[in-house]
């Protein structure tokens, strides 16, 4: 492992999430319309669409904006028709960039993804030029001080390929996409909450940024991050959380 702090990490993606809650309750709408569209209505039987719906209760989304997402989705309600677009990109030093969309309009999205881009010293990459080097996956935090032996055990009985620990104590359960709500409801049944828990894009290797290079990396992420059709970005790059 690196110096820098998964924890402190971790802690700033959750503060910068409850920054940004309206611009959070959007993307989840989309995501549960789009949800709902592919697999149905019923959460119980569709495990993206329950992973958003749970999603959105962290959130403190009101259960009926749910409701009425997943109307949309199935036909009941009138809605947008979103599309899933992927765009692939490097940033500062030639960090890899993966930005997932939902958007009712490419030309507009493409348009506001590669402007952010060049503006803030990245380049739009071709299609699988760095999707390569992540792997789609299920992944959950556990935070300093939770009992390994025990965590390990009820995690790979419930399906979880791989558990990494860091120098901090913390834990990282890895699990296949199609495992990841099996395996979250065998954890949390066992005691074990998840400090953070989703279906990523996970980088093969991480490069560490820290000073200017840091300041301009976490600037074009931030960039791609507040565009409204944009609903996930990944890097294999790791920002040095300076306290």
């Amino acid at each position: 492992m690196s110096g820098h702090s998964k924890w402190a990490n971790i802690k700033h993606k959750k503060a910068a999430t409850d920054a940004k809650r309206g611009k959070i309750w959007t993307r989840l709408i989309k995501e549960i319309t789009v949800a709902a569209r592919m697999g149905g209505g019923d959460i119980n039987s569709n495990p993206r669409l329950r992973l958003a719906a749970e999603k959105a209760t962290a959130a403190n989304m009101p259960k009926e904006n749910v409701q009425r997402a997943i109307a949309r989705g199935t036909g009941t309600l009138d809605g947008v028709n979103y599309e899933e677009i992927r765009y692939e990109g490097y940033g500062i030093n030639g960090a890899a960039i993966i930005v997932d969309c939902l958007t009712d309009n490419r030309v507009r999205t493409v348009s506001e993804v590669r402007h952010a881009f060049s503006k803030f010293g990245g380049n739009m990459g071709t299609e699988g030029s760095v999707s390569f080097m992540f792997k789609h996956c299920g992944q959950l935090f556990f935070a300093p001080g939770t009992d390994e032996d025990k965590l390990m055990e009820v995690a790979l009985e419930a399906g979880a390929e791989d558990i990494i620990s860091d120098d901090e104590g913390g834990f990282e359960v890895i699990c296949a996409p199609n495992d990841f709500a099996q395996v979250k409801d065998a954890l949390e049944k066992a005691g074990f909450i998840p400090e953070m828990a989703e279906i990523v894009m996970k980088p093969d290797t991480e490069t560490e940024f820290t000073g200017t290079d840091a300041e301009k990396m976490q600037k074009l992420l931030d960039a791609l991050e507040n565009l409204d059709d944009v609903q996930d970005v990944y890097t294999n790059a790791v920002i040095d959380e300076e306290e």
